[in-house]
């Protein structure tokens, strides 16, 4: 008896331990693409949305960013992006951007 109790006990610890691992892992993996999107942001998106040159959204301007994403819906923001528009180059100047890291982008642009 006392040696099954002793098993459960360590697997309870191991089990315990592994997941706290696992959230402490997926904290700082949202933290680190977290920054990745701000350095993808700088890199690419920063050189108008930050002026609001060639009437890009300005980051930050929750409520024009809100209304262009109601108005298209994040699919075909995204698709737009991809394929560019007259005054963006297409991917926006991102040239290794997935869909997702497009949508990060959008979203970090609009907080």
């Amino acid at each position: 008896m006392f040696s099954i109790t002793t098993t459960v006990a360590k697997s309870y610890r191991l089990l315990a331990s592994t997941a706290t691992a696992l959230i402490i892992g997926s904290a700082l993996l949202s933290t680190a693409s977290a920054a990745d999107i701000a350095t993808s942001y700088n890199n690419s998106c920063a050189a108008c949305h930050d002026s609001g040159a060639l009437n890009a959204i300005k980051k930050g301007d929750s409520a024009k960013w809100q209304q262009l994403i109601k108005q298209k819906g994040m699919p075909a923001l995204i698709k737009s992006v991809k394929s560019g528009m007259i005054q963006m180059p297409a991917g926006g100047l991102c040239t290794d951007c997935s869909d997702d890291d497009y949508r990060k982008l959008i979203e970090y642009m609009s907080k």
